[in-house]
């Protein structure tokens, strides 16, 4: 008999055919009493195919007492009980692997975009001001810029590799100093805004760096400076990033993700210094294929027994 598994949210269509092929599927994403259908097939599940939208409780957990992996199909795992599933020797894989180039090439093309005012510059080329105002207003190089990157993982490497190559200096904020990371580390993080041109949120978001960026690093960061989030919308104090765009106290800000989604405040969205993605940094056919991918064959190597691809706890 095939393997039972959970499916709280569905996947690809190639990796989802692998899966059918493999596994009994129990739909709980499509069940109408979500109680009772967890009650009923629950226990005879070792597995769980997620995302990182779909809660899945401490309740749910204990719910099913045979489960041993929870498969995540994105990097982010905000909505699943981590601690749930460590206390139940659960294990948790995301897919942070798969993603980690498309969303650095995000931050470096939503940096480029802000830096330069492509928005603005589009708008100016197609309504024809240009033949009637003159030439486009001058914006700022990247080359020579000082970047800090507030938070070094997979990600924040990757997006520190390709700004080395286009010349940036750069430095960065973490929970500790990274090993083996040879650009500068500041443990302050208001502290490195005030020395950075382009600040790129990179970091892990949940309960543990809720509102980190706040208004004194906001402030740091100043009227010529450039926030770029590409992490989770929580990492920011979005109230007072708003005041900040507002004022001039911080110049312009580059985000792909937001507080509130996928309705984000409209006073933000207003603005004229803000350039806007609609949290689609890992969003290619190519990544999002293989996104899928690594959760099948994190459950492949967990049925049989062999380490697996991209374990979080």
């Amino acid at each position: 008999m095939k393997p039972e598994v959970m499916v709280l949210a569905p996947t690809r269509p190639r990796a989802w055919a692998q899966l059918e092929e493999a596994y009994t599927l129990h739909r709980y994403d499509e069940a109408e009493d979500k109680a009772g259908y967890l009650a009923e097939h629950g226990p005879k599940c070792r597995a769980i195919v997620t995302n990182g939208h779909e809660t899945l409780t401490r309740q749910m957990v204990e719910a099913m007492p045979n489960l041993g992996i929870v498969a995540c199909s994105s990097a982010g795992y905000e909505a699943i009980d981590v601690d749930a599933l460590t206390d139940n020797s659960v294990k948790l894989t995301n897919t942070s692997p798969a993603l980690c180039d498309d969303v650095a090439d995000t931050a470096v093309m939503l940096m480029l975009a802000a830096r330069r005012g492509l928005i603005d510059a589009h708008a100016y080329t197609a309504s024809g001001d240009w033949g009637r105002k003159g030439m486009f207003p001058l914006q700022h190089a990247v080359k020579g810029a000082r970047l800090g990157i507030v938070g070094m993982g997979t990600i924040g490497q990757a997006i520190a590799a390709r700004c080395a190559v286009m010349g940036m200096d750069i430095a960065y904020f973490g929970r500790r100093k990274k090993p083996g990371i040879d650009y500068p580390y500041v443990a302050d993080l208001t502290a490195l805004a005030a020395q950075s041109d382009v600040l790129v949120l990179a970091i892990a978001g949940g309960d543990a760096t809720r509102g980190l960026v706040d208004a004194a690093a906001l402030d740091a960061l100043g009227p010529d400076g450039l926030l770029v989030n590409i992490a989770r919308g929580t990492v920011v104090d979005e109230a007072a990033m708003i005041d900040a765009l507002k004022s001039g106290r911080l110049g312009r800000a580059a985000l792909d993700v937001y507080l509130n989604e996928p309705e984000p405040d409209p006073e933000l969205t207003c603005l004229p210094n803000v350039t806007l993605y609609p949290h689609h940094a890992s969003g290619t056919v190519e990544t999002r294929d293989a996104m899928a991918q690594m959760v099948v064959d994190n459950l492949a190597e967990f049925y049989a027994n062999r380490p697996l691809l991209s374990a979080v706890n």
